[in-house]
């Protein structure tokens, strides 16, 4: 939907507009207000905090829970009030959700949804044309996700961290966890095509960037709307040659993507970094079942078995769901259990937020936010012994690190970076700069829980 004429509008180098910023939400959200702030700076934008003082507002919202919509709506708010003059659009999961209902919240002047932000200079452009005729309005265009297939294709050709750059390579979701509202925020899956993945890994190394992360909202499912052929391994290796990228990094993957073949064929390509995130979720199976997560825990280990087998230590991390509706003490506990068996590097761990619009919010037996909090700490308890445990397996080696900044800690200097395992090293600053460097260090000594501290070679 489009509340007002499209003419052509000037360029907004004639004003030097101010534009700020804000994302809330995934990678995939933060990469596509890059591509954003790309095409706004094309235009003669100038990017500025976000503070007072801007013309606009951007705020690319998350929907995932209703804390989330809690947040985009707050930021949303706080934006106008730093400005009440400025215009403030709204973009992203939480808006397409919303549909139409944000129409009347008098802090957003330009409502865009899903697959219609590359169009956000464009709109700009002309909403100020007609604001500078005395006839403004607000205006909303959004994209039914529910048949939309066509891929919006947003690039960046440098990322503001330098040394790694996340790279969406895929939208939409086919699974309908009965916990998430994102299939019907993002749509179906839709992959970006090989050819305009490759060019712009290219692009990226030119600029510098030594490791790059593919991603997406299901990423696994890359390339099952494309010709037969394509996958994820036919994108990584299509992208694995390109000269500069150093490390391929995946961004969070279904289990189900792990085979003996795919496990093989990834251990084979020496860019793709022994760095694994498996969605879990639940680690007890009639739970699983209850969110439609479609494997039981024991053919989630068996995965976990399979990487294990080509890789010596990969740092295999997780997402895991505590007090979802109906859990058991006695589920929790399996839950518990397998967690530790399955001993890894990170768990990052979520309290059940219940999401109008799925089916899991009108389960029966809804877990109270006290449960969900005890739950919730044994869980954090044991995700820092794993942890602590996985780094210090390497004290005493040597491993090459991908250094990204200065930092100080304590009064002192150190540079900072990730080995392939993404496990964070922390080395004496001597007066040289080692930032977006290759180096090998020698790992000492646990840090904190955070990182390990060690000494260059």
């Amino acid at each position: 939907m489009n509340n007002m004429k499209k003419e052509n509008a000037p360029d907004c180098r004639e004003k030097r507009r101010k534009a700020a910023l804000h994302n809330l939400g995934c990678k995939v959200n933060a990469y596509e207000l890059e591509a954003i702030q790309q095409l706004l700076e094309q235009k003669g934008y100038e990017i500025v905090p976000f503070a007072p003082g801007a013309d606009v507002y951007i705020v690319n919202t998350c929907t995932v829970t209703n804390i989330a919509d809690r947040k985009s709506r707050q930021m949303l708010h706080k934006a106008k009030k730093m400005n009440p003059e400025a215009v403030v659009v709204a973009c992203g999961c939480y808006v397409q959700a919303a549909g139409g209902k944000l129409e009347d919240d008098a802090s957003i002047d330009l409502i865009v949804g899903n697959n219609k932000k590359k169009e956000i200079p464009e709109i700009l452009e002309e909403y100020f044309r007609q604001r500078e005729q005395g006839r403004a309005a607000a205006g909303t265009w959004l994209t039914d996700m529910t048949h939309n297939r066509e891929y919006e294709t947003l690039s960046i050709s440098r990322t503001e961290e330098h040394t790694r750059a996340f790279l969406k390579v895929q939208d939409g979701c086919n699974q309908f966890c009965t916990y998430c509202i994102i299939p019907y925020a993002r749509g179906r899956v839709r992959s970006r095509r090989p050819e305009e993945v490759l060019e712009e890994v290219r692009r990226l190394a030119a600029s510098g960037c030594r490791e790059i992360v593919l991603t997406g909202i299901h990423l696994s499912s890359y390339g099952v709307d494309l010709e037969e052929g394509q996958s994820l391994l036919s994108l990584i290796r299509t992208v694995h040659p390109v000269e500069g990228i150093e490390r391929i990094r995946l961004g969070s993957l279904e289990p189900g993507i792990i085979t003996e073949e795919f496990a093989s064929a990834i251990a084979a390509l020496p860019k793709v970094c022994p760095h694994f995130h498996l969605s879990l979720q639940s680690g007890c199976d009639t739970v699983l079942q209850r969110m439609n997560r479609r494997y039981s825990a024991g053919e989630y280990l068996e995965k976990c078995r399979l990487l294990r087998q080509v890789y010596d230590r990969p740092a295999l991390t997780t997402d895991v769901i505590v007090g979802f509706p109906g859990e058991t003490e006695e589920e929790f506990e399996q839950s518990r259990a397998f967690v530790e068996q399955a001993a890894f590097f990170e768990t990052h761990i979520f309290k059940y937020s219940r999401r109008e619009g799925t089916r899991a919010a009108a389960m029966p037996c809804q877990v109270s936010e006290q449960e969900k909090t005890r739950r919730s700490h044994i869980l954090l308890e044991l995700d820092a012994q794993r942890k602590r445990e996985y780094m210090e397996s390497f004290l005493g080696e040597e491993k090459e690190v991908l250094f990204e900044e200065k930092v100080r800690l304590e009064g002192k200097e150190f540079w900072a970076g990730h080995t392939r395992e993404y496990l964070k090293i922390f080395v004496p600053a001597d007066g040289e700069d080692y930032e977006n460097r290759m180096a090998k260090a020698a790992l000492e000594q646990v840090s904190s829980g955070e990182g390990i501290m060690g000494r260059l070679l």
